[in-house]
């Protein structure tokens, strides 16, 4: 009788469906690791030489704009990879990852993911939605870049919740990142994403303490994006 795979790795949207066969071999010289809260994992330019799988909490994706002013890309957690792009191109890594939160992390050197795609056509196609999904996030918040503070905010908050919201027992819950990084995600003020949670709170759209938004009805707060 063999062994199952770990929980963490059968509920990952790039693991699922996959033959064990094939996943258990590409695991062999998988490495874990915790960080703490606010530690940078990769740096832009460094070679890539492993791919991430976020085992546990959350990490940023962030880059500068041409004025020096740091740009948060995405953000991600339980369940999602990182550091593809560089294990699949062999140039050095676009961008820096840092930890918003205490982070598990398992680290696959870089020729075993590879060969894993070679090996299973299914691995291709879930990396591929992946990718495409990025990229309608990305297209849907350069699309609101032009819209009012509100929509910003409530677009900021869904995009969480579609990546990694979690259902509780009043709605989709969401961490309760820093408004800093809502801020840098929105790309508005600190000062504003403070002021429209409270808005948004006190019109009965999200629930807020201390480490978790709960949104109670994600299509309400979809039509307050104009």
């Amino acid at each position: 009788m063999h062994e199952p795979l770990n929980p963490w790795i059968a509920n990952s949207p790039f693991f699922q469906g996959l033959p064990e066969d094939l996943v258990k071999p590409a695991l062999t010289h998988l490495a874990t690791r915790t960080h703490p809260a606010n530690q940078v994992i990769l740096l832009e330019n460094d070679w890539g030489g492993s791919v991430y799988f976020i085992i546990d909490g959350w990490v940023k994706i962030r880059t500068y704009n041409l004025e020096g002013k740091e740009v948060t890309l995405n953000i991600i957690g339980k369940g999602e990879l990182f550091g593809e792009m560089a294990a699949l191109d062999e140039v050095p890594r676009s961008t820096d990852v840092i930890t918003l939160t205490p982070t598990m992390i398992g680290s696959m050197p870089a020729q075993d993911f590879v060969k894993l795609l070679h090996t299973e056509p299914l691995a291709g196609v879930r990396l591929s939605q992946l990718m495409a999904r990025r990229l309608r996030q990305v297209n849907r918040r350069l699309r609101l870049r032009e819209s009012d503070s509100q929509s910003r905010v409530a677009d900021t908050l869904l995009f969480l919740a579609e990546g990694q919201g979690k259902k509780g027992h009043t709605g989709t819950e969401i961490p309760n990142l820093p408004h800093r990084e809502l801020s840098s995600l929105s790309g508005l003020a600190r000062e504003t994403v403070t002021r429209v949670l409270t808005k948004l709170e006190k019109k009965g759209l999200i629930k807020r303490d201390q480490d978790i938004i709960c949104i109670p009805d994600l299509l309400a707060l979809e039509k307050m994006i104009v």
